[in-house]
């Protein structure tokens, strides 16, 4: 089986983990990496290298099917929550070609997707979490929604165009943007954790591993710790495992006050391997090989607690040297 990893972007450490799974069950396997850039850094650390269009392009379908035949790719991982929906409209066609996607089902998506569709949800489930609404809603009843506010894209992700109001001007210049659907957020206290969760094909969340994020830089984890945690363990397993169709890698946002599960507020989920996975796989939780074992129906090594605790990231700035004739310059 070949695996292809979309918007590799700077994903390199997830390349390679995957290199290294895929071929620990299939020393012929092959990971393929695509990006709508040639300057993918991640992308020339594959063993091989695709520019598809970007996902709203009508030619994209198209396009990656060609890569998918041409390096006979078996499995699909996105990596980018904007590949979401197009991933939705194509699923039935890369299925037909035997192309699995790790991914989880389409209501799920659209769920995680829309930050008030989440919001919704988990309330609907029983999952601690903080008040949201729309912007315009919080400017309408200025006394249900006191300041200070977290005001963030809908639809957005890594960090971009999230800010803190503060004051009765910050939020009403806020709501001046047009070029997103901005939603309003009661902060949330504590520390800040990330949990990569998996499921299997059966929908059922095998593992759960907290990672405290120590410091973030452009919405991405650059240093952080793993935390053995049964109670939040629990609960984003109980989350991950409700959710439609719940396949492969799921990473779940919260903030804690303190370790009962009752301090837990949740803020977002992922379906999507986060940036600081590779903190995840280096502890012991091996979801690539996991999902190939699933794939290839090979008896599974899944298991929730063969991870380590206390494993700290430190992560740091490396260089991909190529030809210029590699990436069209």
């Amino acid at each position: 089986m070949n695996v292809l990893i979309s918007a590799a972007g700077r994903r390199g450490a997830l390349v390679r983990l995957w290199r290294a799974d895929l071929r620990s069950v299939d020393p012929d396997g092959r990971v393929v990496a695509v990006d709508a850039s040639r300057l993918s850094a991640a992308a020339r650390l594959a063993d091989a290298a695709e520019v598809v269009p970007y996902t709203d392009d009508p030619d994209f379908l198209p396009a990656l099917l060609d890569v998918c035949k041409r390096h006979d790719v078996g499995l699909i991982v996105p990596t980018h929550d904007g590949e979401g929906p197009a991933y939705v409209r194509h699923r039935e066609a890369l299925e037909a070609e035997g192309i699995v996607l790790s991914l989880p089902g389409d209501e799920a998506i659209s769920v995680a997707l829309d930050k008030v569709r989440t919001y919704d949800w988990l309330r609907a489930h029983d999952v601690p979490t903080v008040a949201t609404a729309p912007l315009q809603v919080a400017l309408d009843d200025r006394d249900a929604w006191p300041l200070p506010l977290v005001v963030k894209p809908a639809r957005g992700s890594s960090g971009e165009g999230v800010s803190v109001a503060r004051t009765e001007a910050d939020l009403r210049w806020r709501a001046r943007e047009e070029h997103w659907s901005l939603i309003a957020q009661e902060p949330a206290g504590g520390v800040e954790f990330t949990a990569d969760a998996w499921a299997d094909r059966s929908g059922t969340c095998r593992c759960v591993v907290p990672r405290r994020r120590i410091e973030v830089r452009a919405g991405e984890v650059s240093k952080s710790l793993t935390v053995r945690w049964p109670e939040a363990e629990a609960l984003v397993a109980r989350l991950v495992s409700a959710l439609p169709g719940a396949f492969g890698c799921v990473t779940v946002q919260f903030f804690a006050t303190g370790r009962a599960a009752s301090s837990i507020q949740v803020i977002e989920i992922n379906t999507r391997y986060g940036g600081g996975y590779p903190l995840s796989w280096e502890a012991g939780a091996r979801y690539p090989l996991w999902t190939l074992q699933e794939v290839l129906g090979l008896p599974s090594t899944a298991a929730p607690d063969q991870w380590r605790d206390g494993l700290a990231m430190l992560r740091y700035d490396d260089a991909v040297f190529v030809d210029a004739a590699e990436v069209g310059l």
